[in-house]
This record gives structure tokens, C-alpha cells and sequence, in this order.
């Protein structure tokens, strides 16, 4: 399918836009994986990670997405501007990373299920409140976070599927993957603010005053006399609900 829209400056801006953008989109949801297993699995406070992970996610896409400038494969690319017909460029720098990274979100998220299964399995037996408490937390700290990389894999399939066949078919584009795709890879921004805002207990601290003392604790370096807030992080919870299970009780 030859190119739908004018070669040229703008068209090479949008191109390096798309592949910024979607790139960073990516990191951030392996990131988000990432911080996952740690709470969980490895019961790890990640607030320490949190820089890491903007110079990773924004330097790494900033990185990829100059490196096409050099010998000019930035142009049209079907019904937008993108990467031109080098199936090496597009493998290399999106599609390649993008099919390990799926793999890998696919194979974490198995293993945190299971280990929450294990962790639940041995929660079983003697009700103690406080651990029930801890155990709620969790759930809800942990329910929106899963979303976000099911939601990047289910908007990614279509054009990880058209773009495999341009590869093997260069010649005879299938129209209905080009209109799926171009419905779909659209729909990433507008379907994670949907998870997020639907996520009661995230809605409910989108409030001036929590956004307020959230700032203040993030830049706040002293150690001196805070406002106490009720919140547990994922590892906390997890540590805290296994030192207080059944196995842990007074009879």
C-alpha cells in the first residue's frame, strides 16, 4: 500500500512523534509490570525506582526514535507517517521489542498470579481482622495496576498482526487489518484514562488537596512531624498480612 500522505517536513515530525510516543508507552507498561512483581513477588518498595524509570522510559524512546533521522527512513508509511518500507528498521527499533516485551508482560503476570495464589492459600485459616484489612488493601493497590498492560496488549494486536503481514506481503496490504489497526493503536491513551478513572479508590484521591499533600510528601526532605495518612504500599501489605497470618497467632 504506497503512502496515503505527503512526504515532508510535518509528515517526518509525526513519524518521530508516533515512535517517541508509542515506544514510551511500551517502557512504561513493562515498568508498571515491573514495580508489580516487585511489590508482590518480591515484597520490594519501589518509591527508590521511580526516577530510574523516567530516564529509562523517556531516554530509551528519545534514543530509538532519532536513530531512523540518520539516512532519512522517516516518511509515509500507508495511512500515516512513520517508518517507510524497511521491515529491519520497523523490527528493530518497534515490533522486535514490542513481541519480547508482550512475551515477558505475559509470563510475569502468570507468575504474580501465582504467586498471590500461594500468598492467599497461605492466608487461609484463623479470621484476624487487621490481617483481612491488609489483604483488602492489596486488592485494591493491585487492581489497577493489572490493567494497564492487558489494555497495551489488546490494542496491540491488530497492528502487530498487519505489520507482520506488510512483512511477509509487502505488496498486497489486507485493508480490513489496516482499518483495525487504524482503529485500535488510537485507542491506548483514551482507554488507560478510562482505567484509571474508573478505579474508585485512584477517582477519590484526584482531589486538590490529595494532589497537594502527595507533592509535598514526594519533595519533602526533612523527617520531621507529617501529617499522617493510612496508606500501606503494596509490599507493606503483603509483609504485613504474612506476619499476621494464622501461622503467626497466639492461641
Amino acid at each position: 500500500m504506497g503512502g496515503l500522505v505527503p512526504d515532508g517536513a510535518t509528515c517526518h515530525f509525526q513519524a518521530w512523534f508516533l515512535q517517541f510516543f508509542d515506544f514510551s508507552v511500551l517502557l512504561w507498561v513493562a515498568c508498571i509490570t515491573f514495580n508489580l512483581f516487585m511489590n508482590v513477588v518480591r515484597r520490594t518498595t519501589t518509591e527508590k525506582f521511580e526516577w530510574l524509570y523516567h530516564v529509562f522510559c523517556w531516554g530509551v524512546s528519545l534514543v530509538l526514535s532519532l536513530l531512523p533521522f540518520i539516512n532519512d527512513h522517516y516518511g509515509p508509511a500507508g495511512a500515516w507517517c512513520w517508518i517507510e518500507s524497511d521491515i529491519g528498521w520497523r523490527v528493530g527499533i518497534y515490533y522486535g521489542p514490542l513481541f519480547v516485551i508482550l512475551i515477558g508482560l505475559v509470563i510475569t503476570y502468570l507468575y504474580i498470579v501465582y504467586s498471590l495464589y500461594r500468598k492467599a492459600s497461605s492466608w487461609q485459616g484463623t479470621y484476624d481482622p487487621d490481617t483481612e484489612r491488609q489483604k483488602q488493601m492489596l486488592k485494591e493497590d493491585i487492581k489497577p495496576l493489572t490493567a494497564y498492560p492487558f489494555v497495551y496488549i489488546a490494542v496491540s494486536i491488530f497492528p502487530l498482526i498487519n505489520r507482520i503481514q506488510n512483512a511477509v506481503a509487502p505488496d498486497s496490504p489486507v485493508f480490513a487489518l489496516v482499518v483495525l489497526q487504524a482503529l485500535s493503536s488510537p485507542l491506548q491513551g483514551a482507554v488507560n484514562a478510562v482505567v484509571y478513572g474508573l478505579d474508585r479508590e485512584t477517582f477519590s484521591r484526584l482531589t486538590p488537596s490529595q494532589i497537594k499533600i502527595a507533592i509535598q510528601r514526594k519533595f519533602q526532605r526533612n523527617e520531621g512531624i507529617q501529617e499522617y495518612t493510612p496508606n500501606y504500599d503494596m509490599a507493606q501489605s503483603i509483609e504485613h498480612a504474612e506476619d499476621h497470618g494464622p501461622e503467626h497467632q497466639d492461641y
